[in-house]
């Protein structure tokens, strides 16, 4: 039984964190309807964006009532629940929730592809909830001895660590006086007393001055990220019992795809990815999709040479079938400028070379191009675009009609429609991988997700059959959304003992 398909049990709850109590007490569900992810979607496609989606609220809306903000996001040590209290009042009732749900199912019955994405967003709501629950498995040691070989040994209190400290005296002595460099506005003062003017201390603009404390500088603001964003602080607050275990929350951008609330899971830093590692017995599987983007832009527009540009095979690169193609040969220059053509399509960038690749890819691959920009026409004109499943957009604000921020909204839109079809792609390939893995009796977990990577944890001899669980997810996916197509997505699985070895 696939994933997503009619027949199996379906539970239904407010929303996933219900699920944390069930698996707290060694309860896994199949399938799920989760009432207020829906119920934003629906809201959205019925173009109210950010109106209230609460089971609360849309039980208002069902009564004729005026309609309740959305609480807080529950605190992460809430107990959770079906209510958010034991002795729910007003509408937070069973009854509320069975005639919501009933509502959507109704709505939903009249579009099938915004049903898939309701089926698909609910599963992704159980994937979250259970990598939360598996964790990710971190080496807190190999993670001490990172910093301790990057910054220094752990310094007490607020101190700077060593390596810090040693550059920011470098930089100093280079400006020939004290400087903060974690102040912006003094590094600022500091320049310009120099005579450099800078709009700010972006990396990329102090890579373009000759002065001899960009050097430090540009380390010292590399290595202070890390000590920031992951550095002992982080490694107390998040690492426990050899788990890393954010808090994801589905759809959390307008794309459709993953946010995280703290811990900055989305982003880690390929300085500490060797603390990612296998359990002893276990590995990892690590796989990411192969230029998803391009490849879900000729999936949806049905353009036949630009699949078959993207080949089918494992290995396959799109950008060199593409550097081929259009300038007849796919070393690094050619595979480069292809590269800049797709992504000038699907992010509307036409400055410099750009503009003429992009021109030379609309004349080879029109259907594609006509895609983009058919939507960034709709985001200039002020109007709705929606994903391939039908995720809405955000409205066209006030002060949009103006030139500037129409063709900002244009670009916007543009990326949209592609982007947000990918994340709908990446969620059906959460379901149908979970589900298989089920079905195979492997236990092999999934414990991490990032736009289109996955992180498999399981035993060693088993990781071979979970590297083409993913690909068989991968392809299952592709047929879900665009039914017979060329376009096939590679999903290599790669099988390691830590994350950095990816």
């Amino acid at each position: 039984m696939a994933a997503l398909d009619e027949g199996a049990p379906r539970w239904v709850w407010r929303t996933a964190r219900t699920y944390r109590a069930l698996l707290a007490a060694g309860v896994r569900v199949a399938r799920a309807h989760d009432v207020e992810l829906v119920e934003r979607l629906l809201v959205a496609a019925a173009g109210r964006f950010g109106a209230p989606h609460g089971l609360a609220a849309a039980s208002a809306r069902l009564a004729g009532l005026p309609e309740e903000p959305d609480p807080a996001p529950e605190a992460d040590d809430e107990p959770p629940g079906l209510f958010r209290s034991a002795a729910p009042t007003g509408p937070e009732t069973l009854a509320a929730l069975v005639a919501v749900h009933a509502a959507q199912r109704r709505t939903l019955a009249a579009d099938a592809r915004l049903a898939l994405l309701a089926a698909a967003e609910s599963a992704g709501g159980i994937v979250a909830e259970e990598m939360r629950a598996e964790g990710l498995p971190w080496d807190a040691a190999v993670h001490d001895a990172l910093l301790t070989a990057a910054l220094g040994p752990r310094p007490a209190g607020s101190a700077r660590p060593r390596r810090l400290a040693a550059l920011a005296d470098d930089i100093a002595t280079a400006f020939g006086r004290p400087v903060n460099p974690d102040s912006p506005a003094e590094v600022l003062r500091a320049f310009g007393r120099v005579g450099v003017e800078l709009p700010s201390t972006r990396s990329w603009v102090l890579k373009q001055v000759d002065h001899p404390a960009v050097a430090p500088l540009l380390a010292y603001k590399e290595l202070a990220r890390l000590h920031s964003a992951h550095g002992w602080a982080w490694l107390r607050t998040w690492v426990h019992d050899g788990r890393f275990r954010p808090e994801y929350v589905v759809g959390g951008v307008v794309s459709g795809r993953w946010a995280t609330r703290g811990g900055g899971a989305l982003q880690i830093p390929k300085a500490v990815r060797a603390a990612v590692r296998a359990d002893p017995g276990n590995r990892l599987v690590v796989a990411d999709a192969a230029q998803l983007e391009p490849r879900i832009l000729a999936a949806m527009a049905g353009d036949a040479a630009l699949a078959r540009a993207g080949g089918r095979d494992q290995d396959s690169d799109l950008y060199a079938g593409l550097a081929h193609e259009l300038f007849g040969g796919a070393g690094p220059d050619g595979r480069a400028k292809a590269k800049l053509a797709v992504l000038s399509a699907i992010y509307g960038q036409t400055s410099g070379d750009a503009g003429a690749h992009l021109a030379l890819l609309r004349r080879r691959f029109p259907a594609a191009v006509e895609v983009v920009e058919a939507a960034a026409r709709a985001g200039e004109e002020g109007r709705i675009v929606r994903s391939w499943l039908g995720r809405t957009c955000p409205p066209a604000a006030p002060g949009d009609e103006q030139p500037a921020r129409a063709r900002a909204r244009g670009r916007f839109t543009r990326n949209f429609v592609v982007q947000a079809t990918a994340a709908e792609w990446a969620l059906v390939l959460l379901a149908e991988l979970r589900a298989a893995l089920h079905a195979a009796g492997d236990p092999a977990r999934l414990v991490f997700f990032q736009h289109d990577e996955v992180l498999l944890h399981g035993p060693a001899d088993g990781a071979g059959l979970a590297a083409r669980l993913v690909q068989d997810a991968a392809d299952t996916a592709t047929r879900r959304l665009f039914g017979d197509t060329p376009v096939r997505i590679p999903v290599p699985g790669r099988v390691v003992g830590s994350y950095a070895e990816k």
